[in-house]
């Protein structure tokens, strides 16, 4: 009678193991479950521009050479008038909020303002691009200066185009520094995760290095100011 005792004894404390392991997969389960809900759905990685070499980057790491790309474009962008300045440059304001802070998107609004009131904008076209021989890869170290991992000073050396219908009114050769923060806050809006802050300090004059004049005696004069 005994061995059948302990045999049931045996079966109910196997029982019992069972029972005590599927309880722990169970709780293993959920922690695993809750783990994968909690992750994010999409991760931004930067990635160099320049991929003729490897790169290793930490996923949260935003290098230079992004910065500085982020930063050009937008910036090319904002300041790109197509057909009247007037209504593009307000255009430009609505569609790119998500990539400026609000103080900088103020700034731009003062800005877009006080040029309409002076007639700076209407019928006007206007483009900026860079100036051959000063964009990133020509010198690195003094075009994204890295203050922390959230914020940068981008130099911008930029060529500044303005028309009044065909004709051209202004030319501005203008080093811009523009602040730079991290701002992770939409990413379906602004999926660099990147805004500009607008200006480190007031844009300046370029002056190039005189050329030789054309053959007819005649050279183009550079026209406009630093705005």
């Amino acid at each position: 009678m005994s061995r059948f005792k302990n045999e049931v004894l045996h079966l109910q404390s196997h029982v019992r193991t069972l029972r005590l392991g599927a309880a722990g997969i169970l709780i293993v389960a959920l922690g695993l479950g809750a783990g994968w809900w909690s992750a994010p759905r999409d991760l931004t990685i930067h990635v160099p521009p320049d991929l003729r070499s490897g790169s290793t980057r930490k996923w949260w790491e935003v290098p230079p050479e992004s910065v500085y790309a982020f930063t050009f474009y937008i910036f090319q962008q904002l300041n790109r008038w197509p057909t009247d300045g007037e209504e593009d440059y307000s255009r430009n304001l609505q569609s790119l909020s998500a990539y400026l802070t609000p103080e900088c998107r103020t700034f731009f609004q003062h800005d877009y303002e006080s040029r309409r009131r002076s007639g700076e904008l209407r019928k006007r076209t206007r483009g900026v691009y860079e100036i051959p021989g000063r964009g990133y890869g020509d010198d690195p170290d003094n075009r994204v200066k890295v203050v922390s991992d959230q914020d940068w000073i981008v130099t911008l050396d930029l060529n500044a185009d303005e028309y009044y219908g065909a004709e051209h009114i202004k030319r501005a050769l203008v080093r811009y520094p523009i602040k730079v923060v991290r701002l992770d806050m939409d990413p379906e809006l602004n999926p660099f995760g990147l805004v500009l802050d607008c200006y480190d300090g007031a844009p300046q004059r370029i002056v190039m290095p005189a050329t030789p004049a054309p053959a007819s005696g005649k050279a183009d004069s550079p026209l406009g100011d630093a705005s």
